[in-house]
């Protein structure tokens, strides 16, 4: 039992020094049973010397960041509408960061694609409609394509004019159009999107995206396609693909042989706060949230809401007699004389030959 308090206490003291390196505080970390409260280190060299910064924000709205960053309101972060990611993400994708969104295969990007206009759909349903920019290079649009105007507002509620694109003929010049849109302010998102696994996409260029996605309080979204996952200065790493649309719910039940909503597969590649999870999400294009796909014994416990037939009130009217829109054929009422389109001679059956 000593040996096992041993090394119990080792292990969290290994994770906190990680946590220091990362830049995720002390407190994001959940202390083994008995352990003491430990003090999170101070910045000899900040600004301004907080000497209780959670005095005034209630302990369950705390959230632990990064290093030089104490805490963080719940609307720092964008949430998806799918519990179980954001709880997974604790609270949801960073706005003022870099994310990565990862497809495996080329066969992925219009997944990856589609996810990311999702997120920038939830973020202008929060804020001001700002354009977002669109940066990649012209293999990458020669590759994917570009997304289609009338899908986008239908699906998203994004108006086409509001999507700019910027293609670039280097990796280069996309890099440093990325870095300069990112401080932007006048922007509600940007988006840059890579393929393959290049050398100029090193730390150094992500954590230049990163920086500046900070300062500028806008979230950056580096969409990879058919790349090998490395090491980059994002925060949180999504890995995307496809999943089968299940089918249209009704009030009978499942519509067989129906195409339902747009499903995703997203996995958690990395994170600061997160273990590794994978998830099943829905786009829902009228509510332009995500939800969570249910299994079988969760939509049995939770059907499709359906109006309840009408009860009987205490003065039922009464019924209705029988109603003739036209008079019977052949009976014409009296006077009426019929027009030449209708006469006899007009009215013959056709003949087969």
């Amino acid at each position: 039992m000593a040996t096992s308090a041993v090394a119990r206490e080792t292990v969290f003291a290994l994770r906190r020094q990680i946590a220091k390196i990362e830049g995720t505080l002390p407190e994001r970390l959940e202390a083994p049973a008995g352990a003491a409260p430990v003090d999170a280190p101070r910045n000899p060299t900040a600004d301004v010397t907080l000497q209780n910064p959670t005095a005034d924000i209630p302990p369950q709205d705390l959230t632990i960041v990064r290093r030089g960053l104490a805490v963080a309101p719940p609307d720092a972060f964008l949430r998806t509408g799918a519990e179980g990611l954001d709880t997974a993400l604790s609270g949801g994708l960073p706005k003022a960061a870099l994310s990565e969104i990862h497809g495996a295969a080329t066969r992925d990007a219009g997944a990856v694609a589609g996810f990311a206009l999702s997120l920038v759909s939830l973020i202008l349903k929060q804020g001001p409609r700002l354009p977002v920019l669109w940066i990649g290079t012209a293999e990458i649009f020669r590759e994917a394509g570009f997304p289609y105007a009338r899908g986008l507002h239908a699906l998203f509620g994004i108006e086409p004019e509001q999507l700019l694109f910027s293609e670039a003929p280097r990796l280069l010049d996309a890099l440093w159009t990325a870095e300069e849109a990112a401080r932007m302010t006048a922007l509600a998102a940007v988006i840059l999107e890579i393929r393959g696994s290049p050398q100029r996409l090193d730390l150094t260029a992500t954590r230049r995206l990163h920086a500046r996605a900070q300062n500028a309080g806008r979230p950056v979204f580096l969409l990879r396609q058919a790349g090998e996952p490395e090491p980059t200065a994002a925060p949180v790493r999504l890995v995307l693909s496809a999943a089968p649309s299940a089918p249209r719910e009704t009030i009978a039940g499942p519509l067989a042989g129906s195409i339902g909503r747009p499903a995703f597969t997203v996995s958690i590649g990395k994170s600061r706060t997160a273990l590794p999870g994978q998830f099943t999400l829905e786009w829902n294009p009228d509510e332009r949230s995500f939800e969570e796909r249910r299994t079988g014994e969760e939509r049995a416990a939770n059907p499709v809401p359906v109006v309840s037939a009408s009860r009987r009130g205490k003065d039922p009217a009464a019924a209705s007699g029988a109603v003739l829109a036209f008079p019977a054929v052949g009976s014409p009422a009296p006077g009426d004389q019929p027009s030449p389109g209708e006469r006899a001679a007009h009215r013959r059956p056709r003949r087969a030959g």
